[in-house]
């Protein structure tokens, strides 16, 4: 198959016309088309129909469109480094939203310092969403917390960092034992669909603690500027700095030490993007260091 073709019907469907796709490709309209129409030949379907003045991907276009822009990206990739002889192309990186304000711009400064023609698109979403990501290949790999469960050899893990989990409680708030707290305090409970909720909810089974529950709710940050509004307790990995601004928050240690959020860098083993996925952890993740198990007080 002609990767000139996938590049027209690509093209075709995002532009909704024959005549623009011909003007990007700087080919004619008739050109364009005899190339949709050999690469129909070729898939045995129709892949565009005509609707008025536009143009419409059919079913078995839509079916083929993800594969085809994953194509076209290794094409580019290919054509890059055989010109230049030096790592080029783009990462698709998923990253956690607390780390895309903390470790985040560190590591894209040494990465891009060092490989200044790889292009990094990031997708900001949750735990259990990126690990789907990364294995469906809409991202290439993720800077996510370890997930609950034993990964499948298909995956490659890259400890970052540690962090503990620490009961978070207004400022203002009387000091006593973090599991006299629980079990007094109005919690706000990180939601249980996300790794790290899932690990809160499994300690306090463990520790046989039923708390107060008043909200669940995903993003750690929304929930420790609830606690700052006197909204009730809740149990929060310490994230790498910075929190959000403002906040007058107490950060008590739990009993169980070894009680942490495992950060890292996720991704599947046979990724065509090991390459780029290897140079990010050599130069992103250089200036490191695996953060202590001692919770930080303030």
């Amino acid at each position: 198959m002609d990767t000139r073709f996938l590049d027209s019907l690509v093209t075709v469907i995002e532009c909704g016309s024959f005549a623009e796709a011909a003007r990007r490709l700087n080919l004619t309209a008739a050109g364009v088309t005899q190339r949709i129409r050999a690469l129909e030949h070729e898939i045995g379907a129709p892949l565009v129909v005509r609707a008025g003045r536009t143009v419409q991907p059919t079913a078995a276009a839509a079916a083929i469109m993800a594969q085809a822009r994953i194509v076209q990206r290794h094409v580019q990739d290919l054509k890059s480094m055989a010109a230049s002889g030096t790592l080029s192309g783009e990462l698709r990186l998923g990253v956690a939203p607390t780390l895309l304000s903390s470790l985040v711009p560190d590591m894209l400064s040494r990465f891009t310092r060092a490989h200044p023609r790889i292009d990094v698109r990031i997708l900001r979403n949750n735990s259990s969403e990126l690990y789907a990501k990364v294995l469906e290949g809409h991202v290439d790999a993720a800077l996510t917390s370890h997930p609950t469960f034993a990964l499948p050899k298909s995956f490659d893990w890259e400890l970052l960092r540690e962090e503990p989990y620490v009961v978070v409680i207004p400022g203002a708030m009387r000091v006593r034992s973090a599991h006299a707290i629980l079990r007094d305090e109005p919690f706000i409970r990180l939601d249980r669909r996300v790794y790290a909720g899932q690990m809160i909810d499994a300690y306090l089974r463990k520790v046989g603690i039923r708390p107060n529950e008043r909200f669940e709710m995903d993003g750690p940050e929304a929930i420790a500027v609830m606690v700052d509004r006197g909204l009730g307790v809740a149990i929060l990995p310490d994230w790498a700095p910075p929190w959000p601004e403002g906040l007058r928050l107490r950060k008590i240690a739990l009993p169980d030490r070894k009680f942490v959020r495992k950060i890292g860098l996720i991704w599947l083993r046979a990724s065509l993007r090991s390459g780029l996925i290897h140079a990010f952890l050599r130069a992103g993740a250089g200036g490191r260091g695996v953060m202590s198990k001692k919770a930080s007080l303030s």
